[in-house]
């Protein structure tokens, strides 16, 4: 094991140790291709690189120091992408043969930002050619407790959580004003950590707070409403919750409509925090529906921009899911710049680097057998769904948001808009969109 190895290991989270041997053939060294944006990639990775050599002077040598650590970053990157094309190309015996030099090279404890995306990466591409061998590709187990806990850390080391949470629950605010109830299907509650300080907002209402019902889909959500009652009863704040433990897609639609109860006046809000560490929905198509019949005053939607985990050809989502990933990587390494700082390698490890085996070994979503759209906000549109442009409280709490997570180098972390979205952005490079909607024809020309 390397010097700079942090020895930490946890067997539940399946960490990926330098020393894991996934495949043993040899290899032979490829001569490294042009990469569009693989100078990015070493721009912005290799910055914090701190495992210089001892006989390099920097003052007199750092050129060339540049020009062999450049060289070596492309290298790798040439070999993942040869490795990719050989598993497109259904050679898996000189992907495995790729695969085990990679093994060697990369390490996700590196300094190295593109050292450790490209461990990262080879780990999926390896998962993918031991699923083409056996003929069998399952979706990842899902370790609900485990990515709950990596994804609250995920919060508290950069902002894209807190830019979901604090938008989305704006534009819910300002459809349900002067709402005496209001229904809000989550239709993926994960760890309900945005729903506090909403029902903090509804407390302080002049006029009292409105009768809230949620129904909240997800294997923990009758844990998490024990903890959001109790919340709510301490607010004040009269609260229902009706937790669902399946997918959103593998209900009958008319089963929720039912509940919401009969000639109740209320207003709905579906919200969505899409990512790709699991298939959260189950058939899109279903969901839609459910979501069409419920005719919510406010649908608020937060996506990943990254259109490779939607699924694709294996080669695209690859190469989309590899520019969207460094980019990740680079913000979450300024960020927590530390080379053995825990927090960032549990983050890496337990959201991204799962993210990735989710895309490129398993697929994505799309490879669960269901249908899915490439784009929800095409689709909501397409239904008749008008959108409701962020209004500028969302835009300034978007950037209030940001001013929590100062980067070290400008522009770091930015927000776009101009399409009535808001995007959370790293380097200008957009990575989150928040957008909300409306099924209401009144609402939305009242």
């Amino acid at each position: 094991m390397r010097d700079d190895v942090v020895p930490v290991h946890d067997a539940a989270l399946g960490l990926l140790h330098p020393g894991d041997n996934w495949f043993a053939y040899p290899i032979a060294f490829p001569a490294p291709p042009v990469v569009p944006f693989a100078h990015h990639l070493l721009d912005g990775c290799y910055a914090t690189v701190s495992d210089t050599p001892e006989f390099i002077d920097l003052e007199s040598d750092v050129g060339s120091f540049d020009s062999a650590r450049e060289e070596r970053g492309l290298s790798m990157i040439a070999l993942l992408l040869d490795c990719a094309v050989a598993i497109s190309a259904d050679n898996l015996v000189e992907a495995n043969r790729i695969l085990h030099e990679l093994n060697q090279l990369a390490s996700p404890y590196s300094a190295s930002c593109a050292e450790r995306v490209v461990a990262y990466f080879a780990k999926a591409l390896a998962s993918r050619v031991m699923n083409s061998w056996t003929g069998i590709c399952s979706p990842l187990m899902v370790p609900h407790k485990a990515i709950l806990s990596c994804f609250e850390t995920f919060g508290n080391a950069s902002p894209f959580v807190k830019f979901a949470h604090f938008t989305a629950n704006q534009a819910i605010l300002e459809a349900i004003q002067r709402t005496d109830r209001v229904h809000i299907v989550d239709l993926d509650i994960m760890h309900g950590l945005q729903w506090p300080a909403l029902f903090h907002i509804l407390a302080t209402r002049p006029d009292g707070p409105p009768h809230v019902r949620m129904t909240a889909f997800g294997p923990s959500a009758e844990g998490i409403g024990k903890r959001l009652a109790s919340f709510a009863r301490r607010l004040g704040v009269p609260f229902e919750f009706e937790p669902v433990a399946k997918r959103p897609g593998d209900v009958h639609p008319s089963e929720i409509v039912a509940r919401r109860g009969q000639g109740e006046e209320q207003a709905v809000a579906v919200h969505w925090l899409q990512h790709a560490l699991y298939d959260a929905a189950g058939s899109d198509h279903n969901t839609m529906r459910l979501v069409e019949m419920l005719r919510p005053r406010v649908v608020t939607l937060v996506e990943q921009e990254a259109s490779s985990a939607r699924g694709g050809p294996f080669l695209d989502r690859f190469m989309g899911a590899l520019h969207y990933y460094s980019v990740m990587f680079d913000a979450l390494g300024e960020s927590l710049p530390t080379v053995d700082d825990l927090e960032r390698h549990r983050v890496e490890q337990g959201i991204l680097g799962r993210e990735i085996d989710n895309v490129v070994a398993v697929g994505g979503p799309a490879r669960s057998g269901e249908q899915k759209f490439g784009s929800w906000r095409g689709e909501l549109a397409r239904r008749g769904f008008a959108q409701l442009a962020m209004s500028r409280n969302a835009l300034e709490q978007a950037q209030m948001t940001l001013n929590l997570f100062p980067s070290p180098s400008p522009p770091g972390y930015t927000i776009l808009h101009g399409d009535g979205t808001a995007k959370l952005g790293w380097k200008g490079t957009a990575l989150y969109t928040a957008s909300a909607w409306t099924a209401e024809t009144v609402y939305c020309n009242g």
